[in-house]
């Protein structure tokens, strides 16, 4: 378990200017513990990269409030469109 020194000292690191943060400082830069944090990184699709690190813009992501990836592009699938159908306009 992390004293709080030790999170004050990881907070100042996770709020500078790093493009990727480890999964200690992605926990503290969201205010999320570890089962959150991972409920929504899969919520909105985010994953770790080969080196176990978060991009920090994937984080802001889920900061912002926004809709995930996985909503936008369920929303932009129209059902039964009707492109090469027949065109259904009365005369």
């Amino acid at each position: 378990m992390l004293k709080n020194y030790d999170k004050a000292i990881m907070k100042g690191v996770a709020l500078c200017i790093k493009p990727y943060l480890k999964p200690e400082e992605a926990m503290i830069y969201t205010n999320l513990e570890r089962t959150r944090l991972a409920l929504k990184c899969q919520e909105y699709g985010i994953f770790k990269n080969a080196n176990g690190y978060y991009s920090r813009e994937d984080l802001d992501l889920i900061l912002s409030g926004a809709p995930s990836r996985l909503e936008d592009k369920v929303n932009a699938i129209v059902i039964g469109s009707s492109k090469g159908g027949r065109n259904r306009t009365s005369k």
